[in-house]
């Protein structure tokens, strides 16, 4: 380097160009930022035409500097598929280098020199420049090689846009186009990425006989290689000279027609998944909005009632499948992908808000049968389990726009009878099982010591029972059991007798929100009346509610699971364990407890905690697989001659080899894994048991009368 004239180790950018091609390259690029910014507006402007949402709009820095982390280190995109975020990231810092090395060549050529006479270009800075962008062409071709291979050979099922909520057939049902646009953006990139390196490489070759040139071609390594090869192949300098003239316009007009068409296709998603990332509501399914009393009407009815940043969303998803992998209602059989939610709500969008005028109101309705319309059928399907929200890469909230559409079905009463009967069952008695409330603890009756009321006295703990907890004979085993391990650690407890009522969460899920609103306030002003230090449930389902919404009707209470309040007696020692059960078990994380709260390892250190040998299922923790009973599915039959969420979780236990014990910590857990063990043929293989039975069978001695179901052989 020191050989050379520092100001002469650089590009001349437009060498061997007259002037007039020059100023036509400049119109083409002005075109180009024309189209891109028409592009940007239009896209803006779709937005604008959403609700407002008041609640993206604060701590936007700590946003900011969230998104920026999730980006830079790829986190979200490698979960689950670390391949596909290797070669991800690969394309990524690849195009960011690519793009400050273009941002770079700018600034200095159109404005620095031109207007302070300023070049800074040339010499190390130069020769470091040209290392680090053909490292970064090479990362990124190499992602999109791997990319190209994943879809066209290795062709993993999640990345098939077969539509299980259309027919074949049907006018939406082909998703070609989506096809075509991920190839053409796939090529597009390696055409611009391949196109410049042989460009280096025919202008190594052309300028063969400078020293400046020739002499530093290694610090371009790839098209120094090519430069070698081109030779070899015998190609002249003024053939080479031919051929950098051809692939200069090639080039720049494609990277040029690239930048024209980021809004308008795939390409966007660098910056709405950006912001959809920084935008994101950490408790977007655990704590749904309430709806506005001074609303013309309920939830999602037309596209212009999504939020803005909800038609965000529908723009960042980049089409991955892991939402439409993840789903529980979908591998069942049912017609739901959430991905396909996504998507046609997108298409809807794009058609109807990127108009210049908007269309008649009537055409602005997102439920129906029509194309771009989302089935009725379609909603009932989810089962609000969150596990779509949880594993999508870029933050798209599926579960809370679904049940904002749900509401609307809910407002004009579309949706099943018994669901409807169910409701107006719970409305009635406080309860989904249509029992007096005077029976609600009459579970109490079969135990040997009282229980105190919560609304009567002052307690240490108030225990939230819940539904199934208080009315299901099977489950009233458990809660007995429960409130035996209380009383044996000398915990000072009570209830709310027949004051309690439904949480509400799952009705809440359902998109009854007017009945939800009724049962959150009946209970939070019960709870503010009764004197305690803390909540405990057996039930996740109310567990996430009372923790997470009812504080949006000023209910803010301290609240455990009663595996996190096992777990701490254990720890206490306030629990005695006289037996190791010796068991082989496996356990299910609730979706409430798991995904909604991140609560996964109590239950575990008390399978541990009772000598149990615990191995997770392929799908476990975050990943776990919905028992489909959420999103008041519980209440809804399944269609005949589908398979069951829980019974495809029933099957993966059944894989585990030598197993006794399916744990569960959830009651409408032990009621749809008991049914699924007899429907899939494993009665007697293992058991189903709740984590409590087995921590009160692990203290007591082998000759007790205690269920011994679940003894080894």
């Amino acid at each position: 380097m020191e050989q050379f004239d520092p100001t002469k180790v650089t590009r001349i950018l437009f060498e061997g160009f007259s002037l007039p091609a020059v100023g036509l390259f400049y119109l083409a690029g002005l075109a180009a930022l024309a189209a891109f910014a028409h592009g940007c507006w239009v896209e803006i402007r779709k937005y604008r035409r959403g609700a407002a949402d008041p609640a993206s709009a604060t701590l936007l820095w700590q946003r900011f500097k969230t998104m920026v982390g999730v980006v830079l280190s790829h986190r979200t995109i490698e979960r689950r598929d670390r391949a596909a975020g290797r070669a991800h990231r690969l394309i990524f810092f690849g195009f960011v280098l690519l793009f400050a090395g273009t941002a770079t060549i700018t600034l200095e050529y159109d404005f620095t020199a031109r207007l302070f006479g300023f070049r800074f270009w040339h010499g190390r800075f130069y020769l470091w420049f040209s290392l680090a962008c053909d490292l970064g062409g090479l990362a990124l071709l190499g992602g999109l090689l791997y990319m190209m291979v994943r879809r066209g050979w290795i062709k993993p099922p999640k990345l098939d846009y077969t539509r299980p909520d259309r027919a074949p057939g049907a006018p939406d049902y082909d998703r070609r186009a989506y096809r075509i646009e991920d190839w053409a953006f796939l090529w597009t990139l390696v055409l611009i990425g391949a196109t410049g390196f042989v460009l280096e490489a025919s202008r190594l070759v052309w300028l063969q006989a400078r020293p400046e040139v020739w002499d530093l071609r290694w610090w371009s390594p790839v098209g120094a290689l090519l430069a070698e090869g081109l030779r070899g192949a015998g190609l002249s300098a003024e053939g080479a000279g031919a051929l950098r003239g051809g692939l200069w316009w090639f080039h720049g007009l494609i990277a040029l027609t690239f930048v024209a068409l980021i809004p308008r296709t795939k390409v966007k998603h660098v910056f709405t998944a950006s912001g959809s990332l920084m935008l994101r509501n950490p408790l977007a399914a655990q704590s749904l909005p309430r709806t506005d009393p001074q609303a013309a009407t309920v939830g999602y009815s037309k596209i212009t009632d999504l939020t803005w940043k909800h038609l965000l969303n529908l723009d960042a998803c980049t089409k991955c499948g892991r939402c439409h992998e993840a789903c529980p209602a979908r591998a069942a059989g049912a017609p739901l992908s959430p991905r396909d939610v996504i998507l046609s709500l997108r298409e809807f969008a794009n058609d109807a808000l990127e108009k210049k005028e908007l269309p008649d109101e009537a055409k602005l309705s997102v439920h129906g049968k029509d194309i771009g319309q989302v089935f009725m059928e379609t909603l009932w399907s989810c089962r609000t389990c969150m596990a779509c929200v949880e594993i999508c890469p870029v933050a798209v909230e599926h579960v809370p726009i679904i049940v904002q559409m749900r509401r609307k079905l809910v407002e004009d009463g579309d949706m099943d009878p018994l669901l409807t009967k169910t409701l107006q069952t719970i409305h009635k008695t406080g309860n989904s099982f249509g029992e007096s409330k005077r029976k609600r603890p009459a579970w109490t009756k079969g135990l040997p010591f009282p229980i105190k009321d919560a609304r009567k006295e002052p307690v240490d703990l108030l225990w939230f029972v819940g539904d199934y907890a208080s009315f299901d004979p099977r489950n009233q085993r458990v809660t007995q059991a429960f409130a035996r391990l209380l009383h044996n650690a000398g915990i000072d407890f009570g209830i709310l007798y027949d004051g309690e009522s439904n949480a509400g969460n799952d009705v809440r899920r359902v998109g009854e929100e007017g009945l939800y609103e009724l049962l959150a306030e009946n209970n939070v002003a019960l709870l503010q009346q009764s004197s305690f230090k803390r909540i405990v449930t057996t039930d996740p389902h109310s567990f996430n509610t009372i923790k997470n919404e009812y504080p949006q009707f000023g209910g803010r209470f301290e609240i455990v699971h009663h595996t996190q309040l096992m777990a701490e007696l254990l720890r206490e020692g306030r629990l005695e364990l006289q037996r190791p059960l010796g068991l082989r078990a496996t356990y299910h994380d609730p979706c409430h407890l798991g995904r909604f709260n991140q609560e996964y390892d109590a239950p575990r250190a008390l399978i541990q905690a009772v000598g149990c040998e615990l191995v997770d299922m392929l799908r476990s923790r975050d990943n776990s697989f919905c028992c489909g009973a959420g999103g008041g599915r519980i209440w809804v039959p399944d269609p005949v001659g589908k398979e069951k969420p829980a019974q495809i979780r029933m099957r993966e236990a059944a894989l585990i080899e030598g197993l006794q014990v399916f744990a569960v910590a959830c009651p409408k857990d032990l009621t749809m894994f008991e049914d699924a063990l007899k429907t899939t043929g494993n009665e007697g293989r293992f058991v189903v048991r709740e984590l409590t039975e087995l921590i009160e069978q692990c203290m007591t001695p082998a000759a007790s009368t205690v269920d011994t179901a679940c003894e080894p052989a």
